[in-house]
């Protein structure tokens, strides 16, 4: 029913119910849509109505109820002015409660539609709160010796070769790049596949020499950082964390650390290492505030007031006996359990190089930059939706349905934001459009098959088939598996297991002649049933076999049977 009728039929009814000054249920639901099932929006239609003034009733009132209840219709006004203002209430109802839909496909486009599309300003601004964001994480990250040791110690590991260069590093920044002119979209192309190629490598491809990062200038960039660290290290040793000498060496390992592309899992590594010791301080914390606190109770507020700051001091029981708060008592009995704590916060600060309460404030700043980060990725992919529709309208009847094409090219277009470079001139649809093709691409590849076949196997049948109908073609029959195999340079025995994997899978279902009377399963041989010749061989056999014991005497009979097993479950030995 289109939304001329529902309207119509709305205000048909809202007539009736000026005219007579009640409505039935009865008749409500004559009036409304068929695909109405909705209680709420049924409840929002009644509800309407009584704001019109008009009753709605199981059944319909006798005259004395109307009377009594003083429901008079009401005042008919000029024709055209109830005309007009039923016309906007059953336009704005039809809109608003027979708008709605449960159609997961259009409820996700209807809050799509809500996000604004993005100019290139808009874009730019967008990639530099990224920037700002992976920025201030990386910062953060510098700023935590134990979170640069392991950057050193992933470093050695690469120069050893015990780790691929590929495996730590993408790709480095160059510090006096600016923004260049638009390039040709072949060339965004180009460098999305140059990421992607990256990412696979990274993701457990075959190395190449030539693929990647240059080797020399990353052992060179290695080097700075490892002199950095030991610079770091010397002077938080001579002069303290907070002394103006290691503000600046960490300064400039953010630099280098900013000029490098780390793999995103590395930095997420980075990222939980700094966050696990902060757990674990907290953890001890938790346990020398549970006994002040939870305990002896000490007042919260003058635990958080003397505790900040003395975190691994010995004497700090003595200063919390001397406050006079709480259960003294309690905290002298568990000086034992609160100086252990302690002292498991100690080896916390050994380990992160730095002051529980620096480490915190480093923990701080990391989940601020990685917020700022994900929020402007957010409305970068939400301002890019429309795109992935638009691709993956053209991927449909593939195998795969259409809200798992729009999911899987949503996971490439996050894709193509982590690796979005703005400074490179082309816009990011430009960009994006390639990783969300490809995504989708692949997802069909890996998984539209009933039996799923590998991504570089479907590459190969696709390759064959394309020969092979080109050969079909040149000869006027179909090709031979060798023939295959000489074309394509491939071993002949391979040729022949990409044949066998390529057939697809047909339906037991399948009609079988001309009557459609039987199906294909009806032709599969059942391994498990005895089939007939074999059946009747059996029978044959036990009827011959009895007729021949009836010959003897009961006594001979009966030891035959039980020496071979006839007529029993196993048979005897001549001691049984």
């Amino acid at each position: 029913m289109d939304q001329e009728t529902q309207r119509s039929q709305l205000k048909k009814l809202i007539l009736q119910g000026k005219e007579k000054g009640f409505l039935t249920y009865g008749e409500i639901n004559d009036h409304l849509p068929e695909d109405v099932h909705d209680t709420d929006q049924i409840e929002a239609v009644v509800n309407m109505i009584n704001d019109m003034g008009i009753q709605v009733y199981d059944e319909p009132p006798d005259p004395e109820t109307l009377l009594l209840k003083n429901d008079q219709p009401p005042p008919v006004e000029d024709e055209e002015e109830t005309a007009e203002e039923v016309e906007q209430v059953a336009k704005s109802a039809v809109e608003s409660e027979f708008g709605r839909t449960t159609d997961p496909v259009r409820m996700y486009m209807r809050e799509m539609g809500t996000v604004e599309l993005l100019t290139r300003e808009g874009e730019i601004e967008l990639a530099k709160r990224i920037e700002d964001g992976v920025r201030q994480t990386t910062e953060a990250i510098a700023a935590c010796p134990a979170a640069i040791a392991e950057v050193v110690r992933l470093m050695d590991l690469v120069e050893i070769e015990q780790l691929r260069l590929t495996d730590l590093v993408v790709d480095f920044v160059d510090p006096n790049a600016t923004n260049l002119p638009p390039p040709e979209e072949s060339t965004a192309a180009k460098t999305a596949a140059k990421d992607e190629d990256e990412e696979a490598e990274a993701d457990g491809g075959d190395s190449d020499e030539d693929v990647g990062p240059d080797r020399e200038e990353a052992f060179a960039r290695f080097a700075r950082i490892r002199k950095l660290h030991a610079s770091l290290l010397k002077a938080m040793d001579k002069n303290g964390y907070d002394s103006p000498e290691v503000k600046r060496i960490q300064h400039k390992l953010a630099d280098e650390f900013m000029q490098i592309k780390f793999l995103s899992r590395q930095i997420n590594r980075l990222v939980e290492h700094v966050r696990a010791l902060v757990d674990e301080s907290r953890a001890q914390e938790k346990v020398i505030m549970d006994i002040c606190v939870g305990r002896a109770r000490m007042p919260r507020k003058t635990f958080l007031k003397i505790f900040p700051g003395h975190e691994t001091s010995k004497r700090w029981v003595k200063k919390a006996v001397k406050t006079g708060e709480g259960n003294v008592h309690t905290i002298e009995a568990n000086s034992d359990k609160i100086l252990a704590a302690q002292g498991r916060l100690t080896q916390i600060e050994e380990r992160a190089g730095l002051p529980i309460a620096e480490l915190k404030e480093v923990n701080r700043r990391m989940s601020i930059g990685e917020a700022k980060a994900r929020r402007a990725k957010k409305e970068m992919v939400e301002a890019n939706l429309r795109l992935v529709i638009s691709i993956a309208k053209k991927y449909t009847n593939r195998g795969l349905q259409f809200l798992d094409l729009i999911q899987e090219g949503n996971i490439g277009l996050m894709k193509a934001v982590d690796k979005f470079e703005y400074r490179r001139g082309y816009k990011f649809s430009t960009y994006a459009t390639w990783w969300i093709r490809q995504a989708i691409t692949r997802s069909i590849a890996d998984q539209a098959r009933t039996i799923r076949i590998p991504v570089h196997m479907i590459e190969t049948i696709n390759k064959l088939n394309r020969i092979s109908r080109q050969m079909l073609q040149e000869m006027g029959r179909e090709a031979t598996p060798e023939e295959l195999a000489e074309r394509m340079e491939m071993p002949e025995d391979k040729i022949r297991k990409v044949l066998k994997i390529s057939k697809e899978p047909i339906s037991m279902e399948t009609p079988v002649g001309d009557d459609d009377d039987s199906h294909l399963g009806d032709f599969v041989e059942d391994a498990n049933t005895v089939a007939p010749p074999e059946a009747a061989t059996s029978s044959g056999l036990k009827y011959a076999t009895s007729e021949i014991l009836e010959t003897l005497t009961p006594r001979e009979a009966k030891v035959l049977r039980m020496r071979f097993g006839i007529g029993m479950n196993t048979d005897h030995t001549l001691e049984e």
